[in-house]
């Protein structure tokens, strides 16, 4: 990440909400909103045209919803934006839609503004925002019957199958170094690994797939 302030991009259909987020956003020097859009359908050529780190996406929207956005992005750009979707309900069926879709987390609507804010700067690192508690629901609700043979084929090591199992439990890779008794950087590369193995594009998508193949238990 260089200098310059992370680029933010709102998609919200509610003009008073864009513009809540709008103040909170700016009001911090090391965030800047780059535009707005009030449906899916313009957020593709807004982000190749601003090219935003994070992109604060609506699911609801009456068009082009946020999940049908967010899928549009990350499997048409190279390299796409963090998506972050904004939510009234956390254990809503678009959100987690939105996250198998590659969204890497979710802030609710009600969120404090420095809730807003540092959630961005997180995904913006390339880190994700996901709440092992709210994941773990809608998992249980939503996925379907496990199956085990989606991670098997992964061929994790041990320490590897170690390290996403406390990446689902929420740990940081600084918690996951203190767990283990390593080094941040050994961790960062389990994380790595782990990630390109199971094809996925951050940390949210691999704890969606160890829940769903039942490698880690919702009701655990």
């Amino acid at each position: 990440m260089t200098d310059r302030p992370i680029g933010v991009l709102l998609v919200d259909d509610e003009e008073l909400v864009r513009a809540g987020l709008r103040t909170i956003i700016e009001a911090q020097p090391d965030l800047a909103v780059l535009g707005e859009a009030a449906d899916g359908a313009e957020v593709l050529p807004l982000v190749r045209r601003l090219r935003p780190d994070v992109v604060l996406m609506d699911v609801r929207m009456p068009a082009i919803d946020g999940i049908q956005a967010t899928r549009h992005l990350v499997s048409t750009l190279t390299d796409p934006p963090r998506v972050l979707v904004v939510t009234t309900f956390e254990n809503d069926d678009y959100v987690y839609a939105a996250l198998q879709a590659g969204a890497s987390g979710f802030l609710l609507k009600r969120a404090r503004p420095a809730e807003v804010t540092e959630a961005v700067r997180v995904v913006a690192r390339g880190e994700s925002l996901v709440f092992p508690a709210a994941l773990r629901r809608l998992v249980a609700a939503h996925a379907g019957r496990a199956d085990p043979r989606a991670l098997a084929a992964a061929r994790l090591t041990e320490r590897e199958a170690e390290v996403l199992r406390l990446v689902a439990a929420g740990l940081s890779n600084g918690e996951i170094a203190q767990r283990l008794v390593v080094g941040l950087e050994t961790v960062k590369t389990h994380v790595g690994n782990v990630l390109a193995k199971l094809g996925a594009r951050d940390r949210t998508q691999a704890v969606i797939a160890a829940y769903e193949s039942g490698f880690v238990s919702p009701s655990g």
